[in-house]
This record gives structure tokens, C-alpha cells and sequence, in this order.
């Protein structure tokens, strides 16, 4: 067993982050980003825009030259599910992917390249589970939080479709494929969190500890509030419409590790992953 998955390791990889490239949605600066990584000990981050790779290059420039492991990555959305005649193709959710290897790069930029090209003109960008299985060598995925594709089918009671599912992820993807767990008190977490780790346990397959960093300090939250609202056209008074919580942001090390203080191989098993993605 390794150093990272005994829980030996107390190091804390943020795998999940947002950059001004996922816009009107990410709002952490890839110099912020670095500064804050490399002010908290951190060894490496993983970006994980939306459904592109378009701030890869200065990711990588920025963190290499502040001493830190960049880790390319993206959460991308996925449709499994086919349309109903006359409707269009939307997404069933998301998963994140993050590159181990040179192969795993080219396979990113072929599925990010897909979720635009491979869709109709009215469609959101999305790739299909068979385009990602067709491409996972050297990825490694984590399953997507609370708005994955799994998480969903969890929550709306589709417990076999989500067995399903991670079933046929994890016979794609080996020992590439990490169990994604979040903690930012939404309720949809909490439904989720005793299915996943279960699963997790059942199959023999490992667990990650992830938190979506949308802004870089809890202070921001309110300003990124307005940012999604000006993302979906909403007033910040409407109740139904996309939010996130304050704990969405840049959190440190210890702050993590207390977060998921009863799971310490999901927070070990982020540099791990780190490690792989060298």
C-alpha cells in the first residue's frame, strides 16, 4: 500500500478548481490560484475548467514557475441517456478527468474537442459515454461530485442506473477511476455521500476528497453569488436558480483534512493522484 492511500501522508491536492476560463462561473485567477497553493504547502493543483482546456497553457506556465505540479485537467459534460424523438440532446451531468500521461493529454483534447463538435448547433457541449470510453487511456477520472451523472441518479432514487453506471466506469477506466466525494454541506452531498462510499467499499474502488473551488476565499462568496446571476440571466433574489455555498472556495490543507476527518484515504488518495499525474 502506498504512503498516500494508508492515510500516512497528510498532504491535500485540490483536484477541483475553476479559473476565469470557465467563465462566468470560475473566478480564481491562475496566479491566485498558484499563490494561494503554494501559501498552504501544497505540491501540486489540478485545473478543472468547464468542458474546455483553454487556460492549460498558462496553468502549467504559472504553477511550474512558482515551484508547484500543474495537473491538466476538465470537468466535462456527459449525456447518457438518449433524447426523446424531437428533443434535443442534453447532458445527464458531468465528470472530471484529469491527465496522467502524454496519451491522456491527446485523449482530452480529442473528448473537450468532441463536447463542441460532435453535438447539434442547439445542443449544450457534451460528449457521450461511449466517446469517453473510446478515449480513457491515461485519464484518470474521478466520478463528479454532486452534479455528476452518478450523484444525480443517486439523489432521484435510480439506484440501479447509478450501479449501472459506475459498474460500466469502472470497467472502463481499472484502476484509473476514484470515487468522488464533497463536503460543502449541500443536501444533495449528504443524500449521495453513504450510497458512494459503499459502492466504493464493494467494489474495491478508491476514494477521493474533493472540494469545487469556484473563488478563491469564503469573503468572495457573495460577489461570485452575483457572477451566476449575471451567468444565467437571474436576479440575485430569485430562490430557484444555481448557487453555490460559501465553502466553495480555495480551502487549505487542515481545513480539508478536518472536513473529512473519519475518511483519511480520501484525502490521502488526492496525492496520490498527484503522483500519478506526474
Amino acid at each position: 500500500m502506498s504512503e498516500a492511500r494508508d492515510g500516512s501522508d497528510k498532504g491535500f491536492v485540490h483536484l477541483r478548481t475553476r479559473s476565469p476560463y470557465s467563465v462566468l462561473e470560475g473566478a480564481i485567477p491562475i496566479a491566485k490560484m498558484a499563490e494561494l497553493a503554494k501559501a498552504d504547502g501544497m505540491p501540486a493543483v489540478a485545473l478543472t475548467d468547464t468542458n474546455n482546456l483553454f487556460g492549460a497553457l498558462e496553468f502549467s506556465e504559472l504553477l511550474s514557475g512558482a515551484g508547484l505540479q500543474p495537473i491538466t485537467g476538465c470537468t466535462l459534460s456527459i449525456r447518457l441517456t438518449d433524447p426523446r424523438p424531437g428533443d434535443a440532446a442534453q447532458p445527464d451531468g458531468t465528470i472530471a478527468l484529469l491527465v496522467a500521461n502524454e496519451t491522456g493529454y491527446r485523449n482530452l483534447l480529442k473528448l473537450t474537442s468532441a463536447a463542441f463538435l460532435e453535438v447539434e448547433a442547439t445542443e449544450l457541449p457534451h460528449i457521450t459515454a461511449d466517446r469517453l470510453l473510446a478515449h480513457a487511456d491515461g485519464l484518470i477520472a474521478l466520478t463528479g461530485g454532486p452534479d455528476s451523472v452518478l450523484n444525480r441518479w443517486i439523489v432521484d432514487g435510480r439506484k440501479a442506473d447509478a450501479a449501472n453506471w459506475l459498474s460500466r466506469l469502472s470497467d472502463g477506466l481499472g484502476d484509473r477511476l476514484y470515487v468522488e466525494l464533497q463536503r460543502h454541506g449541500r443536501r444533495e452531498e449528504l443524500i449521495a455521500e453513504d450510497w458512494l462510499v459503499e459502492a466504493a467499499y464493494e467494489r474495491g474502488l478508491p476514494l477521493v476528497a474533493t472540494n469545487e473551488c469556484f473563488f478563491p476565499d469564503r469573503d468572495m462568496h457573495s460577489a461570485h453569488d452575483a457572477l451566476l446571476c449575471i451567468a444565467e440571466s437571474e436576479y440575485l433574489t430569485v430562490e430557484n436558480r444555481r448557487r453555490v455555498t460559501p465553502d466553495h472556495f480555495f480551502a487549505g490543507a487542515e481545513e480539508m483534512r478536518a472536513r473529512f476527518e473519519d475518511l483519511p484515504e480520501a484525502i490521502a488518495n488526492t496525492v496520490e493522484i498527484a503522483r500519478r499525474c506526474a
